[in-house]
């Protein structure tokens, strides 16, 4: 809604889109992100993957050999090693490939999360208004009240959190991109969507990204490594103070948990509305449970 509310704000040709407008441009830009993606981010991991599916028969053999030479290399059985990691590698990249289809097919669940979102931008007030009216009059006023609090700083913090992984999205894309990275495309999308999970996410997008500079050179991979080194001082010292300061004060460890929960309980659709609710419910908690001095 926020989003929607600033689309309808524009001016355009004189006149300010309806709700229905603003919320058809917010599905053109999400499914025209989503087919950018799709087009150039995973093409060449899959064309990679499937290249090294079917080189890696032929390959083993040289680093065999290769290993061979190494002194005492016979005592530590260098050919069964080799015929097990390959056995390995060939089911771990063919698991990979195939499986591709199967995650894709949780787009449905995303896409059926997408519908409920336009449903509720466009008659949440009329579903609200029901909600309020399941209580009784006098607690009603106080209830409304928490609710916008928590509509407002859960739209700060969502709206400030999206900044911050565009941000980091933007500048991963551009930087690795300079450093000729592998899958450059790819890896700065991972790098902005894993930027909502506290300290872990960006732990396991750096790792995964200096291993595929790695595959190149340790050059591009020291640059990688001081790219996202120099971004999180950036991000910690300039941006999150002025990003995220009005927004609801929620700790790495209440974003992470909720992280956990959602997907638990309901995959990627609970992943999504896990952090929101997150919100909602602290906010709810410092409303009628903490106690005030």
């Amino acid at each position: 809604m926020p989003i929607v509310n600033s689309i309808s704000k524009l001016q355009i040709r004189g006149r300010h889109p309806s709700r229905p407008v603003s919320i058809l441009i917010l599905l053109v830009g999400v499914i025209l992100a989503f087919t950018l993606f799709f087009t150039f981010g995973l093409p060449p991991v899959l064309r990679d993957l499937r290249e090294f599916t079917t080189e890696l028969p032929q390959r083993i053999p040289a680093v065999v050999a290769k290993l061979k030479r190494i002194p005492m290399a016979d005592h530590i059985g260098i050919e069964s090693v080799a015929q097990r990691t390959e056995g390995a590698l060939s089911a771990t990249a063919g698991y990979l490939f195939t499986s591709l289809p199967a995650w894709l097919s949780h787009m449905f669940d995303i896409l059926t999360a997408l519908f409920l979102c336009v449903y509720f931008m466009l008659e949440g007030e009329y579903a609200y208004h029901f909600f309020l009216s399941l209580f009784s009059r006098e607690h009603r006023p106080r209830l409304n009240q928490t609710l916008l609090k928590a509509d407002v700083k859960m739209s700060k913090w969502l709206l400030g959190q999206g900044l911050l992984m565009l941000i980091l999205g933007v500048a991963s894309i551009v930087v690795f991109g300079i450093l000729h990275v592998r899958y450059f495309l790819l890896l700065g999308v991972l790098m902005g969507l894993f930027n909502i999970i506290p300290v872990a996410g960006g732990i396991f997008t750096i790792l995964l990204a200096a291993l595929v500079a790695a595959l190149d050179s340790w050059t591009k991979m020291a640059g990688v490594l001081i790219f996202y080194a120099i971004y999180l001082n950036i991000e910690n010292g300039f941006l999150i103070p002025r990003i995220m300061r009005s927004s609801v004060n929620l700790m790495g460890l209440t974003i992470l948990v909720s992280l956990l929960i959602g997907t638990a309980l309901a995959g990627i659709v609970g992943a999504l509305v896990a952090v929101p609710t997150a919100a909602l419910i602290t906010v709810l908690l410092e409303e009628y449970v903490v106690q005030k001095a």
